[in-house]
């Protein structure tokens, strides 16, 4: 078969940040596939592309277009922003493949092409709040119980992740944010630092820094990502800086192991567990 499939993450908008693998797939496609608002983000490099835009909520017929044409032997594209394999047309196309018999040894060739994350991103532009295990969890209701979201919210609270939150609110569900805030508040304290980011890399980005407590009074939409720091987490010159935790086994000053503990072994967090 000629056909070949790409599924790429064209990052968060920029195409200063956009791979260059996602853009050699890109030239290579005959028909490149997306959201309309996103195949507007990288115009420049689709001249004379046969190009396939849709709107919200058009995400099956995209799939099923993009999958359709590469199994009758085209080259395509089909876009997603930041990461097409998180909360993005990557596992849409997959269980279409799926349902449409296709195998990796004799079917078209299909490839994932990584992109920066949303997540990424907009951690990027207010420090380092991913600096240790973090999670992300959409808010979006549409095809997930928000049951179960909020379980999910509750688990990465008791465990002290940092979360980056997804599709915070709309015009229509503006409760789900308050309810995600207050599982939060009963673990974290309120003046967690929190960053809400709106269209990370774009001409209209917007980046505003507030706490656990207040962040929910903000302005911000469908498109921002909502950065919650986790319980080391601290604002330092407009930064939020979520430690690592090298400074429990080293001195920052003079890079020392601290005493009680040794390089390259667990941290040893009591008198108990040294004598064992």
């Amino acid at each position: 078969m000629s056909g070949h499939l790409s599924i790429v993450g064209i990052g968060p908008g920029s195409l200063e940040l956009m791979t260059p693998m996602a853009r050699i797939a890109i030239e290579n496609a005959e028909l490149v596939v997306g959201y309309k608002p996103y195949l507007e983000m990288i115009a420049p490099l689709l001249g004379g592309k046969e190009q396939s835009a849709s709107g919200m909520t058009r995400e099956v017929d995209r799939a099923d277009l993009a999958v359709t044409q590469a199994l009758a032997g085209r080259r395509v594209a089909i876009i997603s922003s930041g990461d097409a394999g998180m909360y993005a047309m990557g596992p849409l196309v997959y269980e279409l493949l799926a349902k449409k018999g296709w195998q990796q040894h004799t079917g078209v060739p299909v490839q994932m092409v990584p992109g920066i994350t949303a997540a990424n991103a907009c951690a990027s532009l207010v420090g380092v709040p991913l600096g240790h295990d973090s999670c992300t969890i959409s808010l979006s209701d549409l095809l997930t119980p928000w049951s179960l979201i909020k379980t999910r919210i509750a688990a990465a609270a008791e465990a002290d992740f940092a979360i980056t939150f997804y599709n915070p609110r709309s015009r229509r569900r503006t409760n789900q944010i308050l309810e995600a805030q207050q599982i939060l508040l009963a673990h974290r304290h309120s003046n967690t630092p929190v960053a809400v980011v709106d269209n990370a890399y774009r001409p209209e980005q917007s980046i505003q820094l507030s706490t656990l407590e207040h962040f929910t009074s903000l302005e911000f939409g469908m498109t921002a990502a909502v950065v919650v720091g986790n319980s080391q987490s601290f604002l330092f010159e407009q930064h939020i800086i979520t430690p690592r935790g090298y400074s429990k086994k080293y001195d920052l000053e003079n890079g020392e192991v601290k005493a009680g503990q040794k390089r390259g072994r667990s941290l040893i967090e009591s008198q108990q567990e040294t004598a064992e």
